[in-house]
Parts: C-alpha cells; sequence; structure tokens
C-alpha cells in the first residue's frame, strides 16, 4: 500500500474482543459480533488463521483498545507463533491501528479492513474495481498517518504541492482528488443503470431482486432458476458485482432478476455508500428475494442486519418475499409456503442446491407480481389513436389484430395502475375498452 511493511505470508491470529452484556450503555456492546463468522471472514480472506484469542471487557483502552495484560498475551502468541498480521473482531480507531502495529511489530487490520480486503479479491468488474476502491481510499485517508509519519517535513514541489506543503499532506490531497475522481465515474455508471431501469419501466418489465445475509445461497438459487453461471462457492461475499438475467414466467411474461452483493452485520458505512450504485438495483426492484440461511443459528439476527441495510438503503417498503433456502441441512426439511390470514405468501421452504421447492418458487413470484399486472385483449377503436400509440409507446402489446369493424384488438400486459392512468386521461373507462 501506501507504507513499506515486511514481506511475508499470511500467518493471522484472530483477536475477538466481545462486551460483557448487549445493553445499549455498554461501550462494546455493538463490536459483541460472532466469532464463527470472524473466522469465516478470515479463510474468504485467504489468510492461514494460527490462533485465536478472546476476552470479555466492559470497556476498552483508548489507546490499544485492550488492556495491558490481554496485550501482552496477543504480543507473545505474535512472537511464539511468527505471525504476519493480527486481526481484530471490531472496527479501531486509526490511533488504535498505529499504535498496535508498534507494539505488536506487525500488521493490525480491524474488521473494516478485513471486510474490504475481501471485496478487493471478489471484485470482477470495472465497476466493483471502482467501487471498492473509492471504499478503501475513504478507510485509508484517516489511516495514513500510520505509515508516512517520518515524511511530515516540509517539501515543495512543481504542479503536486503548494509552498511548504507536506508529504503527508500531499498524498491526502491525492487521495481526495483520486476519490472524486472515482465518484464522478460511479455517477455516470448510476446514470446508465438509471436509463436501463427506465427502459425496463417501458417495457413493463418487472424486477426480483435477491438479497440476503452473506452466503446465504442467494447465487445458487439465480443460477438454477435463470440459468446463470455466476461464481457461487462457501465463501463469505462470493459475488459483489450484479448480475441480470431475463426469465418468463406464466401470467407475467418477461422478469429481470438481479443477483446482488450480500450483508453482513455491521457492514461498513463506506462500503454501503461505496455500493450505491449498485443497491440501486434493490431500491428500484417490484419484488425482494430475502434469501436466509434456513441451517443458521444466527438467522433471525442475520434477517435483522439484512433489514438494517435495507433501511439505511431506503428500500424498506419494497414487497419481500422470505426464502428460506438450504432445508436439505436442516431436520425434517420440507418445502412448503407460509402464509398470513389473508392467504399472501410470507415465506417458502426451498433448497436451491438440491433443486427442491423452485416452482413453487416461481408461483409464489407470479402471484406477486400478478397482483398488479393487466394482462387482458382490449378493444380500441379506430377514434382512440392516441390509447393505441401509447400502449406501443409503452411496448405493452404482445399482439395485435383488426376485427371486421375496424377496430384494434391488442393483447397487452402492464401495470394495471399505469393503464388505468391512461384511460383517465382519455376519458374511458375499463368496461368500454377491455373486449370480452
Amino acid at each position: 500500500m501506501f507504507f513499506e511493511r515486511a514481506e511475508g505470508g499470511e500467518r493471522a491470529l484472530a483477536v475477538h474482543l466481545y462486551a460483557h452484556t448487549h445493553s445499549e450503555s455498554d461501550p462494546i456492546a455493538d463490536s459483541n459480533e460472532d466469532l464463527d463468522e470472524f473466522l469465516l471472514l478470515i479463510a474468504s480472506a485467504g489468510a492461514q488463521m494460527i490462533e485465536t484469542v478472546s476476552a470479555k471487557r466492559r470497556q476498552i483502552n483508548p489507546r490499544t483498545f485492550v488492556g495491558k495484560g490481554k496485550l501482552e498475551e496477543i504480543k507473545q502468541r505474535v512472537i511464539e507463533n511468527k505471525i504476519d498480521v493480527v486481526l481484530f473482531n471490531n472496527t479501531l480507531s486509526p490511533a488504535q491501528e498505529r499504535n498496535l502495529e508498534k507494539e505488536l511489530s506487525c500488521r493490525v487490520v480491524d474488521r473494516t479492513g478485513l471486510i474490504l480486503d475481501i471485496f478487493a479479491q471478489r471484485a470482477r468488474t470495472s465497476e466493483g474495481k471502482l467501487q471498492v476502491e473509492l471504499a478503501q481510499l475513504k478507510h485509508l485517508s484517516t489511516r495514513l498517518v500510520r505509515g508516512w509519519t517520518h515524511l511530515e517535513r516540509q517539501k515543495g514541489g512543481i504542479g503536486l504541492r503548494g509552498p511548504g506543503e507536506s508529504q503527508l499532506e500531499t498524498d491526502r490531497r491525492l487521495i481526495r482528488v483520486r476519490i472524486k475522481s472515482i465518484e464522478d465515474r460511479l455517477e455516470k455508471v448510476s446514470r446508465q443503470r438509471q436509463q436501463g431501469r427506465r427502459a425496463r419501466q417501458r417495457s413493463s418489465v418487472p424486477t426480483v431482486a435477491l438479497v440476503g445475509y452473506t452466503n446465504a445461497g442467494k447465487s445458487t438459487l439465480f443460477n438454477v432458476l435463470t440459468q446463470a453461471d455466476v461464481f457461487a462457492q462457501d465463501l463469505l461475499f462470493a459475488t459483489l458485482d450484479p448480475t441480470f438475467r431475463r426469465l418468463s414466467l406464466p401470467k407475467v411474461g418477461e422478469v429481470v432478476f438481479v443477483d446482488t452483493v450480500g450483508f453482513i452485520r455491521h457492514l461498513p458505512h463506506d462500503l454501503v455508500e461505496a455500493f450505491s450504485a449498485t443497491l440501486e438495483e434493490t431500491r428500484e426492484a417490484d419484488l425482494l428475494l430475502h434469501i436466509v440461511d434456513a441451517s443458521s443459528a444466527e438467522s433471525f439476527e442475520n434477517i435483522q442486519s439484512v433489514n438494517t441495510v435495507l433501511k439505511q438503503i431506503a428500500a424498506e417498503q419494497i414487497p419481500v418475499l422470505l426464502v428460506y433456502n438450504k432445508i436439505d441441512r436442516i431436520q425434517d426439511g420440507q418445502v412448503r409456503v407460509d402464509r398470513d390470514e389473508n392467504g399472501r405468501a410470507i415465506r417458502i421452504w426451498i433448497s436451491a442446491q438440491q433443486q427442491l421447492g423452485l416452482n413453487e418458487l416461481k408461483d409464489v413470484i407470479v402471484e406477486y407480481l400478478s397482483q398488479d399486472m393487466l394482462r387482458a385483449t382490449i378493444c380500441i377503436k379506430p377514434a382512440w389513436g392516441k390509447l393505441r400509440a401509447w400502449c406501443f409507446q409503452q411496448q405493452a402489446v404482445m399482439a395485435e389484430r383488426i376485427d371486421e369493424k375496424g377496430n384494434s384488438l391488442l393483447e397487452i400486459n402492464l401495470p394495471l395502475h399505469d393503464f388505468q392512468q391512461a384511460l383517465k386521461s382519455n376519458h374511458l373507462s375499463m368496461q368500454e375498452v377491455i373486449f370480452e
């Protein structure tokens, strides 16, 4: 990166600091992450896990995060096991990272830094790489002092720095320039996505977005539903870049399915911000399939974490269908659809890997999407040319024929609300145009 580090393998030591209680007044209650999930994060990053140090604390040390005794224990383990990097399952301040690296004489990375590293490995498209770089730069900009303290001297330069600007100030300025450049490019990507969404809306093609906790099986389900070949593996954040595929469903027609990045507890704010262009696809969807790992003991907490992120991106108002995946891993797991008192499906139990319950899932999706869709044959008299032109403009006409009276019989498929508005503007009623 921007400062020298010793060459070597990725022999890692994990530090898991958790609170005595879960009360809101506890200073580190928000850092009480699940250790198993943290170890899976480390494995996903490709590090060689050597040892784990856990500790209960009611208060944190503002200088080194852990207490003096625990710091000595960690230091001893680092020396004995020839550790290259110490990974904290907590969020550290820049000063704490700097002090810990000085005390331990090795790299120190917090939970946010670890997630960013995984994202950097997984990004495949140019957009994904830009989003990861943006998040990394925002995270790094407050941490430059760790590696540049020896360069905080006055130094002039042609075209790069003002009079008396220090090397550290220069690098901070260059990072700000790069951040602005990336944000401009991602804004352009966002505009292109908006154009694509507008085209789908004009053609009345509904969008179904797959969301859920990371490693819940979104990409596996996406692949079996749409016959796609998205990378799917038992790793956290296997998917970063959104993938679009079309699937034809009865009564609805063409539907666009979107596979999205997985969420996680306390997803770093910089990542949510950096991936805003990608997450827009979630916010603009007609239906969210919230994929849940039915075999996970933390499934309820994971659902809450996903709902928190959906609220962050203003997508909490979109209809959601809970899809409990991996029923082949639970005892007596059976395909079933749970409904509320009104008969509306609220959750479905499936196994994407074993391809169990896929037809039932498609039927429920059709239920959701067809509720507000109008698929019918309408009769347009020659005097109603404006309405006929509007139907074609919306790309909602699937077939047309002319009857013996010269009327246009259009087979249409479009949102009911849009058609009702068009009828109102043409001073017509549904009874006048529906062809029996």
